[in-house]
């Protein structure tokens, strides 16, 4: 029996909610749908197409801790390896932190997936719905977006 439960929006506290903001905006090509600095509470939805997809609270003093419980990483879908080049392509010219957990040589999106971080050292994923062929991982081999 299906409960009809689907994956909704995420929210992120973050430390600077333009630079975020303008993080995502660019790097994702999500679009600013709400956004309110009223009585000092910072906060901003994004999403693309009417479909909220993430909120971004400014309420955080310190960047995001990978050591704790929660979060491990975001990840978002893109039709094929081609819009994730796109990806990449606008990641790189933001400067974002890059992490080829790929194995493969060249650029990362050859894999088929990306990974890299924002500006609080949020990890993001990146992944194309199409990917290409990949070589058969080894039976000890950690999946790509297992350990940071």
């Amino acid at each position: 029996m299906s409960s009809g439960i689907t994956t909704g929006h995420v929210g992120l506290n973050v430390t600077d909610l333009d630079r975020s903001v303008d993080f995502y905006r660019r790097a994702l090509g999500v679009d600013v749908v709400g956004r309110s600095d009223a009585d000092g509470r910072h906060y901003a939805f994004l999403g693309r197409d009417g479909v909220l997809m993430i909120t971004l609270w400014q309420q955080s003093g310190a960047p995001f801790a990978a050591d704790r419980a929660g979060l491990h990483h975001l990840s978002f879908q893109v039709a094929d390896v081609a819009a994730l080049e796109q990806v990449e392509q606008r990641v790189r010219e933001l400067g974002a932190d890059i992490r080829d957990d790929s194995g493969l040589p060249g650029e990362s999106a050859a894999a088929g997936q990306l990974f890299f971080y924002d500006p609080d050292g949020i990890r993001l994923e990146v992944y194309a719905e199409q990917r290409p062929a990949r070589p058969a991982a080894t039976a000890d081999a950690a999946p790509a977006c297992g350990f940071f």
